[in-house]
């Protein structure tokens, strides 16, 4: 007989993402498109492209992962009542009378609420490319990794590209060069569900699912109740960069020895000196001679 926390965990892992969790998913990724400068302009005078913007934000992930696999790129347009409600949410974010989405918006419960539910979806994602990718490439952890993490935080990369096309990327920003909270946080579900769909992590995948959700959200619901952006990966980024490639600063032998030699190469160069300057008086002194 099943546990009442294995019933809560299974009937949790069967739950629908459509339509309300879509729903979440699609607002909070117009809503940050929103946000961006310039953002409500493009969309009055040009709506086709603001459209088009918001259709990579909300279904970037399902993009990356397809021209991963040398999928069609354009499947997700196959999708039609997906296609349909995250464009009506684009719509009444931008063109509702009074700006009313964004009233309603603004207020922190909402935000709370939304920003958790897109939680939620972000593990279904990753479940769904580690399985997908599995269907490829039988037990290839690495492709299921790295599909895995594209479908879950594969907008980010995305949304790069199009920055780069509209001639507003900057290099700062890019994905690869500074990853934010939820790429690192994708990665991590994503090599976690791999470890366990390859039988290398002794956990029920209802359990996992139920468990890494939990984390994720009470993380995201943290910092933005904290208004902070440090993340909970930082103290082991630290720990982690000091023991893979910190050796060298670890040992005060090796300090003392790059001392010791600096300081002689200091102690030869003041040496030099008075030398270079008796020559050069008794070159002077030669030539008043045969003056």
């Amino acid at each position: 007989m099943e546990s009442p926390w294995d019933e809560l965990a299974l009937a949790f892992s069967r739950t629908s993402m459509f339509p309300f969790f879509d729903i979440a998913h699609y607002l909070v990724s117009v809503m940050a498109l929103k946000r961006q400068p310039g953002a409500v302009a493009v969309a009055w005078k040009n709506p086709f492209s603001s459209w088009f913007t918001a259709m990579l934000h909300c279904f970037g992930g399902g993009i990356l992962s397809c021209i991963l696999l040398a999928e069609p790129p354009l499947r997700f347009l196959a999708n039609h009542t997906n296609i349909l409600l995250a464009s009506s949410i684009w719509y009444i974010t931008f063109f509702c009378p009074c700006d009313l989405v964004s009233q309603g918006y603004s207020f922190l419960p909402v935000q709370l609420l939304a920003a958790g539910m897109k939680e939620v979806t972000r593990t279904w994602k990753i479940v769904g490319g580690v399985t997908h990718a599995n269907s490829y490439y039988k037990n290839g952890w690495l492709v299921m990794i790295a599909i895995g993490w594209a479908r879950g935080a594969g907008g980010a990369i995305i949304t790069n590209f199009e920055k780069l096309i509209k001639g507003d990327w900057k290099p700062e920003d890019h994905e690869w060069l500074k990853m934010s909270y939820p790429s690192k946080i994708t990665l991590l579900g994503s090599v976690i569900f791999t470890l366990q769909y390859t039988n290398h992590l002794a956990i029920s995948k209802h359990n996992l699912m139920f468990l890494y959700t939990i984390f994720i959200v009470a993380t995201k619901v943290t910092m933005m109740v904290t208004q902070t952006s440090t993340t909970t990966f930082s103290p082991f980024e630290d720990m982690l960069s000091r023991m893979l490639f910190g050796w060298q600063q670890q040992f005060p032998l090796c300090e003392k020895k790059s001392e010791t030699k600096t300081s002689s190469n200091g102690m030869g160069s003041l040496a030099s000196k008075p030398v270079d300057e008796t020559l050069d008086k008794v070159k002077k002194k030669q030539a008043k001679k045969t003056e």
